[in-house]
């Protein structure tokens, strides 16, 4: 059980001489490694690693398209087979103990891959499978795949209509009314569920072993009623079997309009990258559906598709690997930041070529967002290299916040500043917060239908990206009397825990949004004495690990009990530092502690190791280590930490 720190007197090992000397020099060694790794254009870009259902799916979707690359599928394989576990499954982050969905997807692309059942990795596979329920108790995601390949029916897939895509704005039902990432997959999914395309496979291939003993994955797979009585999601049940009837006897003229519709959003929404919304599940299910409605391999939106997913793969030795996504300017934006706040300035040539490259990916396109914002101007930021239709809020105000700190000459760049936050400020919702890509997507709702057992479709706002915006509009000059930090603020106190902390829907899990709201506040000019911001610092100290250090499993997202909670590690003590430090704990014994555990664990290369998850894609389901956030995040708490104290690099 993780107990906080007992209060002690301060230790004569953190006198002023050792702090100008040991938390100086390992500093230095991190902003060195971090200047080390950015790229000769000016980025940083570090892997976004996930879980290989990423890899498994890429198999999948050459099996399906029948493209003949056996040493790719070989070498994919490979990666697969190391990372499963001493249980036989395969997990979804580290520590996790396996994962139903993950380890169904992982058997069924090294089957596709040409392992038989026999092979002993795959027997303890199965073993897993079966004690986690059988493959009938997998994700929607994953029972889709098997659908694909024969191996269940699509009669037990929940229904997402391809009419769904001819509904209007003001229906309140339209794809507008769905997140970003779910707009960009259920468009081409919904062609894919339409078509309900079979591949079917030689028995050798079948997994009709992961389902129990006595289960009919063909005629017995059917949408269940849950066990909760009247309930909204039963009511979606029902509406789903009204749906089935209508998918076997569809308007001829009505789906061949939807279907027109669809192919048109989708060509449409094709970056001239090949991109998709620049994630997996957008750009493979965009390729689906393309070659459901007859595009061949050699169309040029399925060969620039396919090679955008090449551009996503990573390979080490025999092993390759699929990103879900890729993350440039998010890196770029932060990496600038840890070294400003380190004692580099605009002057410096690697900081002014990074500023120089982030302005350079500003993007004014009319993107989704704009359909429910017609009037807004465009001026926001992306997440990766080409992403045009869906810059975000959280990017786009930390690269302003990078830029604020880096740009040697504001001025000179006065009007990609000022359409920047005329963006993001433009992007607020109804309830005074910010969410991720839209405004107002707030249908809880729709997290209801039995197609959304991810609890993923919609998009509200969120405490982090509110808090990101406010430290943004501080640095830029806003003061806490703006109307729209007004409304801001309001939304931070009422989602304010009761225990003091915040909620982090991007980060794991609590640190993560307490030091977002703390250093947004800050920012703004709230006054850090007050008593709700305390209980946040009273919070974040009661916290901290008798090692010093800060740690929060991913498991919080699922118990609430755990927040808070978790082995330490290099990014979450560095968010709880930053924390501490915008509410003015500079000289406190929690931070001393904090900033000893970084200089203690930091690697001779100037680097930390990091193996746990402390980024989020859909809580509870889809996590990601971000591989530089055990880089730039400590140097951003040494950095201020030294400023804290008076102390510079320079001095």
């Amino acid at each position: 059980m993780q107990r906080a720190l007992k209060p002690r007197t301060p230790d004569l090992f953190w006198a002023d001489a050792y702090i100008t000397d040991e938390v100086e020099q390992a500093t230095r060694r991190a902003q060195n490694a971090l200047l080390a790794l950015q790229h000769p254009e000016g980025y940083w870009w570090g892997e976004l690693e996930a879980n290989v259902t990423i890899t498994a799916e890429y198999i999948m979707l050459h099996h399906f398209l029948g493209l003949d690359e056996p040493d790719k599928i070989t070498r994919m394989a490979n990666y697969i087979l190391d990372q499963q576990l001493e249980n036989g499954g395969w997990s979804i982050y580290y520590g996790d103990g396996g994962d139903l969905s993950t380890s169904v997807e992982a058997y069924l692309g090294l089957k596709l891959a040409g392992y038989s059942g026999a092979e002993p990795a795959l027997q303890r596979a199965r073993k897993f499978i079966h004690s986690r329920g059988g493959a009938l108790q997998s994700r929607v995601f994953t029972r889709i795949f098997l659908a694909l390949f024969g191996q269940l029916s699509w009669q037990g897939i929940p229904t997402m209509p391809v009419e769904f895509v001819l509904l209007p704005l003001w229906t309140g039902l339209s794809i507008y009314e769905l997140s970003s990432w779910s707009r960009a997959t259920v468009v081409p999914l919904s062609v894919v569920m339409a078509k309900q395309p079979v591949r079917p496979l030689p028995p050798e291939k079948w997994v009709r072993e992961l389902f129990l003993p006595g289960e009919d994955p063909i005629g017995g797979h059917r949408v269940q009623l849950k066990k909760n009585g009247f309930s909204l999601e039963n009511l979606f049940v029902f509406i789903d079997k009204v749906l089935k009837v209508y998918q076997g006897r569809a308007y001829p003229p009505l789906r061949q309009w939807a279907f027109r519709q669809a192919e048109r959003w989708i060509i449409d929404h094709q970056e001239a990258t090949g991109d998709w919304g620049g994630i997996q599940p957008a750009m493979l299910n965009s390729i689906l559906a393309l070659h459901c409605l007859g595009y061949g391999k050699e169309h040029d939106a399925i060969k620039r598709g396919l090679a955008a997913l090449q551009f996503f793969t990573l390979a080490d030795g025999d092993r390759l690997w699929l990103q879900s996504c890729i993350s440039p300017v998010w890196d770029a934006a932060l990496s600038v930041r840890a070294l400003t706040a380190s004692g580099l300035n605009g002057t410096h040539p690697a900081v002014a070529k990074a500023c120089r490259w982030l302005l350079s990916k500003q993007i004014f396109q009319r993107g989704d967002w704009s359909v429910k914002n017609p009037y807004l101007p465009s001026g926001g930021w992306a997440f990766e290299f080409d992403n045009n239709w869906y810059p975000d809020i959280d990017d786009s105000a930390v690269v302003l916040m990078a830029l604020a700190e880096g740009l040697p000459d504001h001025q000179k760049h006065r009007t990609a500043l000022n359409r920047g936050i005329g963006w993001c400020l433009g992007m607020q919702s109804r309830n005074g917060g910010f969410a991720a890509f839209d405004t107002d997507n707030t249908k809880e709702w729709l997290n209801q239908i039995p197609f959304a057992d991810l609890k993923a479709l919609i998009d509200p706002p969120t405490e982090d990206v509110t808090a990101r915006v406010l430290e943004m509009m501080g640095l830029c000059g806003y003061t806490a009397d703006h109307a729209i930090a007004q409304k801001a603020l309001a939304f931070l106190k009422d989602s304010q825990q009761p225990d003091g902390c915040w909620y982090g829907r991007w980060g794991v899990n609590y640190i993560y949004g307490t030091w977002s709201v703390l250093c947004g506040l800050k920012s703004i000019g709230e006054d850090m004495s007050s008593p709700y911001i305390q209980r946040a610092v009273t919070w974040l100290k009661a916290h901290q690990n008798q090692d010093g250090g800060w740690g929060e499993t991913c498991d919080s997202y699922k118990n609430p009990k755990l927040r808070g909670r978790g082995p330490s590690t290099a990014s979450q003590t560095a968010w709880a530092l930053l924390g501490l430090l915008a509410a003015g704990e500079g000289h406190s014994q929690a931070v001393a502690d904090g900033i000893r555990y970084l200089v203690r664990t930091q690697n001779p290369d100037g680097r930390w190791e990091e193996p746990y998850f402390t980024g989020t894609g859909f809580p509870k389901h889809f996590m990601i280590r971000y591989h530089l956030y055990r880089d730039y995040f400590p140097l951003m708490a040494l950095g201020n930490y030294l400023k804290a104290r008076g102390r510079s690099l320079d001095d």
